[in-house]
């Protein structure tokens, strides 16, 4: 009954969205844009002639690639900001000057340094993703209770072990807090390099459709995929964020 509780009201509204489109194209008789059933069908042309997975595949594997590249350097990076202060007080000012920069904007640069193919979305993702997860992990490691720090200093606990057992299990919310942000960035900004620069991906396919006869169905297909995906990856990074073994420090 609960899980019925919570489904239940999205579920009505995305059938009022769905019944007002329908209701929408039919009364103004539109040519152009598609109905939802015609919006099905073209995705099950896309599903019969394997295209869709294969653009999916390259979504993903950049987004994926990209993202782990910006894990492996943020995380240590952050933490040695959280930990030593003249770093966080040096390199604090460059990424907050850096962050709020679309990686949008950096698209005609990324072109000009990596060409047209897998790496300037790969960069694009890298530069979407590393930042939060940089200033979230370097953030986390400063509201650590201090007494925490200097319990285990006071026992002689080498500094290896200290991040190991003390720092990174109390600062992993926040990690996997920067991780959703950038992740979910990420995602946003693949498809937008995959629009301009790339012949493979749901981005790609958007504009394909777009160019390639109208096949608005296949547009707003795309699209939708992109939001179900979306909406996928947020759920598995709050899913992680729920974990009691992540969730530790909040449980007294």
């Amino acid at each position: 009954m609960d899980r019925l509780n919570r489904i239940g009201p999205p579920l009505l509204v995305l059938a009022a969205i769905v019944a007002i489109w329908w209701a929408v194209v039919v009364q103004t008789e539109s040519v152009i844009f598609p109905t939802p059933l015609q919006v099905v069908t073209g995705t099950m042309e896309l599903v019969d002639d394997g295209t869709l997975w294969e653009h999916i595949g390259a979504s993903l594997g950049r987004v994926a690639t990209g993202f782990l590249i910006a894990l492996v350097c943020a995380v240590p990076l952050g933490l040695w900001m959280g930990r030593v202060d003249a770093a966080y007080r040096t390199l604090n000012p460059v990424f907050q000057i850096l962050r709020p920069i679309s990686p949008i904007a950096w698209i005609p640069i990324a072109i000009l340094w990596f060409g047209v193919g897998d790496m300037s979305p790969i960069f694009l993702i890298f530069l979407a993703s590393v930042f939060p997860m940089i200033v979230q992990t370097a953030a986390g490691v400063h509201t650590i209770e201090g007494r925490y720090l200097r319990a285990a200093e006071n026992f002689g606990v080498s500094r290896a072990k200290l991040f190991r057992q003390v720092i990174v299990p109390a600062v992993l919310p926040e990690i996997l807090t920067g991780m959703r942000i950038g992740l979910g960035v990420a995602w946003l900004v693949v498809v937008a390099a995959e629009m301009i620069a790339l012949r493979s991906g749901l981005g790609y396919l958007i504009m394909d459709s777009r160019n390639a006869g109208n096949r608005y169905d296949l547009v707003v297909a795309a699209m939708i995929i992109i939001g179900l995906i979306g909406l996928g990856i947020d759920a598995l990074m709050r899913r992680l964020e729920g974990l009691k073994g992540v969730r530790w420090r909040y449980g007294r």
